[in-house]
């Protein structure tokens, strides 16, 4: 078996990065935290540690409890996630390639020591410095541009444009406390209806459009926590159960780097 590639995080965009690496035949470990908060979570992978397992476009991902685990069920034909937050498995792995795709917007403790290659995706790294390489995440012209030497673009906060809109589509918690869903993913919302409440706060739909993310029922938000996510575009209900263009960018990216580093090749 060809070496373990570890990736540090199962958002959606992880997830893409994840199940690229998994079709082209490298045994994967996915590292997560106690609690993620993905939106988009139909594409997640790190939804296997609420429900012991997550099927993203027919790939299982399932959970275990201890790092030797994780090659039984890969050779099971489904990806194993660990709940590591601080990467502390990664000593004992000693995985060849550790690929940091938690998209903090900040490096949350990833090091060139970790494994012969290192990859971080988005703000936070610098290649050549405390990983090998970075890859840019933005949406653009440079959108899963290796960069060997320097960082990628630095997060400005506003979304990508998705049918002509871009910070509208992004919804965030008005006050802090327990989300309850009126609404779920793939439902079409209209301006302005109710889809959530927080405690006693409604949660307002910002556009009409197909509702692609919302953070899990029942998950307490802190105010201001990114927590839904609207497409304008009616028509891509579809959307919400795919890997979305972007991830699929970036996946091709790092596969990239990790055949041109030598690593993993038959």
């Amino acid at each position: 078996m060809r070496q373990l590639i570890v990736v540090r995080g199962g958002g959606d965009i992880a997830t893409g990065t994840i199940y690229r690496l998994y079709k082209c035949g490298f045994p994967v470990l996915i590292l997560e935290c106690r609690k993620p908060t993905a939106i988009r979570r139909k594409v997640a992978f790190c939804e296997a540690v609420y429900d012991g397992t997550a099927a993203v476009e027919g790939v299982i991902c399932r959970k275990i409890d201890a790092p030797g685990e994780w090659e039984k069920v890969w050779q099971n034909g489904e990806i194993p996630l660990l709940v590591d937050e601080q990467g502390s498995s990664v000593e004992l792995l000693k995985p060849s390639v550790v690929v940091d795709a938690i998209l903090a917007k900040k490096n949350l403790g990833t090091t060139k020591a970790m494994a012969p290659v290192t990859v971080g995706l988005g703000p936070g790294f610098m290649a050549g410095v405390d990983v090998d390489y970075a890859i840019e995440t933005m949406r653009g012209h440079n959108l899963g541009r290796i960069i060997t030497d320097g960082a990628p673009m630095p997060d400005t906060g506003v979304p990508g444009i998705i049918g002509g809109y871009g910070r509208e589509r992004v919804i965030h918690a008005p006050a802090a406390g327990t989300i309850r869903n009126l609404a779920f993913i793939g439902d079409l919302v209209q301006k302005d209806q109710n889809i959530a409440w927080i405690g006693q706060v409604p949660v307002k739909a910002t556009l009409s459009g197909v509702l692609r993310g919302i953070i899990r029922n029942g998950f307490f938000v802190n105010q201001g926590l990114k927590i839904a996510d609207i497409d304008p575009r009616e028509s891509q209900q579809k959307n919400c159960y795919t890997i979305s263009d972007k991830a699929r960018c970036i996946a091709g990216s790092v596969l990239e780097v990790i055949l041109g580093s030598g690593y993993g090749r038959r």
